[in-house]
């Protein structure tokens, strides 16, 4: 799957990706891939996104040709998100099915979300969460938020602390390689 982390600390907000693709036990390095960056850059935000390789074309397209696209807060990831949803499922042909259990449809995205107001995570139920420090996803997310849990304690960069998350994930995780795409913005309070 991937690695992908967001860290906010001293003015700077950074985000960071492996840049491997999995299909299966197939793995395409970045070397044989022409578009291996899994951070999406739309408007002054970047968007970070991990699960089916679909998503990231997906996305690109639909957000680029969507009008009232938003990611300055909670509120309005969410309402972003939520105005997707039906046009994923029409256009794009999204199967919206997890878990008969589950309360909402899912939109079957992951994605970290960095720019000049934080960093946020939008999950599946169009869940939204905005973090205060760092945070990672992808299934070498919790190799990186152990090394950034650490780092962040000992850096005073984003960028490093980004850097040594993915680095981490690259390490342990089987779905994560080198090399490491990073992106950073200034913070406005």
């Amino acid at each position: 799957m991937t690695t992908i982390v967001a860290v906010k600390k001293n003015g700077i907000v950074s985000i960071a990706a492996d840049t491997l693709t999995t299909f299966g036990n197939t793995r395409l390095h970045a070397s044989q891939d022409g578009s291996h960056d899994k951070i999406l850059h739309v408007g002054d935000s970047y968007i970070g996104v991990c699960g089916s390789a679909a998503h990231h074309l997906v996305l690109s397209s639909l957000l680029a040709k969507t009008a009232d696209v938003k990611l300055t807060s909670k509120a309005s990831i969410f309402e972003t998100f939520r105005k997707l949803h039906p046009v994923l499922k029409e256009e794009c042909f999204l199967n919206p099915k997890e878990d008969e259990e589950d309360p909402y449809e899912s939109s079957q995205i992951t994605a970290l979300i960095a720019n000049a107001t934080g960093i946020y995570g939008i999950y599946s139920m169009r869940e939204v969460f905005e973090y205060t420090q760092f945070w990672a996803i992808g299934s070498g997310h919790e190799f990186a938020l152990g090394a950034m849990h650490l780092a962040y304690k000992q850096s005073e960069s984003a960028e490093n602390i980004a850097r040594i998350g993915v680095e981490a994930g690259i390490a342990y995780d089987k779905n994560s390689a080198a090399p490491i795409t990073l992106y950073c913005v200034d913070l406005k309070y």
